[in-house]
């Protein structure tokens, strides 16, 4: 039977533990926050500042009557990262002058019908995707029918046309500024702490496993824990997710020069425990596939000897200590001046020896494994695929504490946003042909 831990939901200790249960959540949130270097409200604090300034910036220069697209352009540009605001400034701006150009001609020779109308929206999205602009790709039907809509004559599709552009660039402008002079942060403590609750989250699996071990065996444990060695995945992606915008935040940043030491040692981690997360699958499928060669009421004792089942836990045990000290490698905290720091040495050093020690029970597991191949064919690959996913998870987790080559530098910005904009000067030259609305 697998083991259980009380749940305890009792209308009693539901109705007593929920308060303080959600004052704990929130507590740790707030602090997780603070401790992460994150300052908060920063980004709705940056919103609303920039959605003012472009209002009284577009309201001063009489843009229009009620110049509320400089607002709207600056609350959809300001994002978490620099690299962030300026692709979502470009994207916005290129969307909102594509629409302007193909509505014009129209709005000036033909006016508003519902053909017009079906004309510019079927139009502009189709332009839209073969520029790639993404999610800006309805900006442009919803700009060209705003100007299609105050049509009365030619100079009035001008005059409003002008001031939507006008408006959109004051918007993307004003909010790009604000991120300047408001720097966001780099996002290296958050991906950091991802990676710590991912190789947290191994560690509790590896030591679960080995007390399930230490209990019996039986074909719905070993299904049980494949699941739960599946579902490490979510936490996989976060970890992803979060290098991710960390690498994406030092993009135009000016103290994108604190990420070159962090970086390299979050990516090498990373890579290690997603590897080592192909190893706890796999070792957790042989765990599987081996009950299935004996008779499901003989899975205890059949599949794996209580000796081999007490080394296997031991060496459960081991790496789950191994994955745990990973983070203490890859967190920036505190980064160091050089990769050579003694506190990181002494760190890879712990490591070092715990996976020493798992090497060494690998091989007293593998001795209480020994099987003649000729005797049980099934029991000698099953054996030898549980002993491969140990070596493969200890090889993976000595990598992912590994120090760099080379200090980081972020890569050169992507050539996506200036094909955008020369796809964009294309089109508008197009546009401006005889023959095309």
């Amino acid at each position: 039977m697998l083991a259980r831990q009380p749940r305890g939901d009792d209308p009693v200790t539901v109705g007593t533990r929920a308060p303080s249960r959600w004052l704990s959540a929130g507590t740790d949130r707030v602090r997780s926050v603070v401790a992460g270097g994150r300052a908060p409200g920063l980004r709705t604090a940056k919103t609303t500042l920039a959605a003012v300034l472009s209002f009284v910036v577009a309201s001063r220069l009489h843009t229009s009557a009620a110049p509320v697209l400089a607002p709207l352009t600056a609350l959809l540009v300001v994002q978490l990262t620099l690299y962030e605001t300026v692709a979502q400034g470009i994207g916005r701006i290129a969307s909102v002058v594509l629409g302007v150009l193909l509505s014009v001609g129209i709005a000036a020779s033909v006016g508003l019908t519902w053909w017009s109308i079906g004309g510019v929206v079927a139009t502009s999205l189709v332009v839209g995707r073969l520029l790639r602009l993404g999610p800006h790709t309805l900006e442009v039907p919803i700009t060209a029918m705003i100007v299609l809509a105050s049509v009365g004559t030619a100079d009035t599709a001008d005059r409003v046309a002008l001031g939507r552009v006008y408006e959109t660039l004051i918007g993307a402008a004003v909010g790009l500024g604000v991120n300047l002079v408001l720097v966001p942060p780099l996002y290296m403590r958050p991906a950091g702490d991802a990676l710590a609750e991912l190789s947290r989250a191994m560690a509790a699996y590896l030591r679960g496993l080995a007390a399930e071990l230490g209990q019996g065996w039986s074909r719905e444990a070993a299904d049980h824990w494949l699941d739960e060695a599946r579902a490490l995945g979510r936490a996989v992606a976060r970890a992803d997710r979060a290098l991710a915008q960390a690498e994406e935040s030092t993009q135009f940043n000016p103290r994108g020069a604190k990420a070159r030491l962090a970086q390299p040692r979050l990516r090498i981690g990373l890579t290690g425990l997603e590897h080592a997360y192909v190893s706890l699958r796999s070792m957790s499928r042989a765990l599987l596939d081996r009950t299935y060669f004996v008779a499901a009421d003989e899975a205890a004792t059949g599949a794996y000897s209580p000796d081999a089942r007490a080394a296997l836990a031991d060496v459960l045990e081991l790496a789950a200590d191994a994955l745990g000290d990973v983070a203490a490698v890859t967190s920036p905290a505190g980064a160091p001046r050089t990769s050579d720091n003694p506190g990181l040495a002494a760190a890879r050093g712990a490591v070092g020896a715990q996976l020493s020690e798992l090497h060494r029970g690998r091989d007293r597991l593998a001795h209480l494994l020994a099987v003649d191949p000729s005797r049980d064919q099934g029991a000698w690959q099953q054996h030898g695929a549980l002993l491969a996913a140990v070596d493969r998870l200890r090889i993976e987790v000595e990598a992912a504490v590994q120090p760099p080559d080379d200090a980081w530098r972020p890569p050169p910005v992507s050539e996506r946003p200036r094909q955008a904009l020369r796809r964009a000067a294309r089109g508008s030259r197009d546009g401006r042909r005889p023959g095309r609305p």
